[in-house]
């Protein structure tokens, strides 16, 4: 089990979450934030300071949004486990459907 970033993140990444992450395991794609499956330790730190509630465990995805548990583990198919979102940076790349979502106008 790991915690999944869902739709509030998409075209906001705010990245409070990165900040609280103890173990680094928060990717930055194109549109949204996504949580490393094999490296989140179950902490819960990044949930709470996120501003738009988009951080759920996986357990916990509203229904509405289950979408977004599979395509968290789509973005890490290609990439592995590079044991660390700092040192790589942000990856030019989203999930399939992240990417096919319609851009979210400015607030």
């Amino acid at each position: 089990m790991t915690y999944i970033i869902a739709e509030p993140c998409v075209d906001l990444l705010d990245k409070a979450c990165i900040e609280e992450c103890p173990v680094d395991c928060i990717y930055e794609g194109n549109r949204m934030l996504y949580i490393h499956p094999d490296e989140c330790v179950d902490c819960g730190a990044c949930e709470p300071v996120c501003p738009v509630e988009a951080i759920f465990y996986e357990d916990d995805v509203p229904e509405e949004w289950n979408n977004f548990t599979a395509a968290n583990y789509e973005f890490f198919e290609d990439l592995g486990s590079p044991a660390g979102a700092s040192k790589i940076g942000k990856i030019d790349k989203d999930a399939t459907f992240v990417a096919g979502l319609p851009p979210k106008p400015a607030e």
